[in-house]
């Protein structure tokens, strides 16, 4: 496993997270979570190897569990499941952004 890495977004970034997050809800509300909680990523990307070293360069020494999930129809894309506890929303938000920008992954649900 690689280093410890500090999850943290701006104040903007993290809205704009938040937004994209309600948006794809359909709903204008956002849920209440108790943080610190569970919380499964689902994690897609062209090869499992590269979204498991993509998923361990993100989260670095933090405890988490991988499960393959899927393979689409054509055999093109992967998906893992990413589950560990987030402590917080910032916490929760950073990971779906550094997931979603890493270039191995192409999408974060």
């Amino acid at each position: 496993m690689g280093a410890k890495r500090t999850v943290c977004l701006d104040r903007k970034k993290l809205k704009d997270v938040e937004d994209k997050v309600v948006k794809i809800n359909g709903c204008d509300a956002k849920p209440e979570i108790n943080y610190p909680c569970p919380w499964l990523f689902k994690v897609i990307g062209l090869s499992c190897r590269e979204i498991e070293r993509a998923i361990e360069e993100v989260v670095g020494v933090s405890s988490y569990s991988i499960t393959y999930s899927n393979v689409s129809t054509s055999g093109k894309y992967h998906s893992l499941n990413l589950e560990m506890e987030v402590i917080s929303e910032e916490h929760r938000l950073g990971l779906y952004q550094n997931l979603a920008d890493h270039d191995s992954i192409k999408v974060v649900i």
